[in-house]
């Protein structure tokens, strides 16, 4: 039997001109079936789409998302990021549901970019924590499971470019 597992995670696109109808954009992805997508399109030229869904690994997930959500969306439309991947300590703060203090007392992984860590490295520097932080992991596992396959499938689009 396959395990399945639920992952959470983002996924932002650049939309080519002329094609940033916000009503548009949300019928191509009722009709492909993204109606479970929390959309976000406050920021010009961009679309984030965020979802939770299952699957046996966390790659094949969101690669098979990021196709479904292309093939709905207009010709041009580009992959930006696939999130998490680097986060900032409010980030993992808010999906922990602990203050961002009670991060900075941790013993946590350097930091990758401008104060931005990668969350694959946050999730095992924090594995084992007791309490309330240790019970905070287990709740966002899905989050944190699909932040090393975020991180392979953002490298890969870097070089794309």
């Amino acid at each position: 039997m396959v395990k399945t597992m639920t992952y959470e995670f983002d996924i932002v696109l650049a939309l080519p001109e002329g094609k940033r109808d916000p009503e548009a954009l949300l019928d191509a992805l009722y009709k492909a079936d993204c109606d479970d997508a929390v959309v976000g399109t406050g920021v010009p030229g961009l679309l984030g789409l965020g979802f939770t869904r299952r699957g046996p690994e966390a790659e094949t997930v969101i690669l098979a998302t990021i196709a479904q959500v292309l093939d709905a969306l207009p010709k041009g439309t580009r992959l930006r990021e696939v999130k998490p991947d680097l986060v900032s300590l409010a980030d993992v703060a808010a999906r922990l549901s602990v203050s961002r203090q009670a991060l900075q007392k941790r013993r946590m992984p350097p930091p990758s970019l401008g104060g931005l860590y990668r969350a694959s490295e946050v999730r095992s520097a924090l594995a084992g924590q007791p309490g309330r932080l240790g019970r905070a992991l287990e709740a966002a596992e899905g989050w944190f499971a699909a932040a090393e396959a975020a991180q392979r499938i953002n490298a890969r689009a870097a070089l794309d470019l």
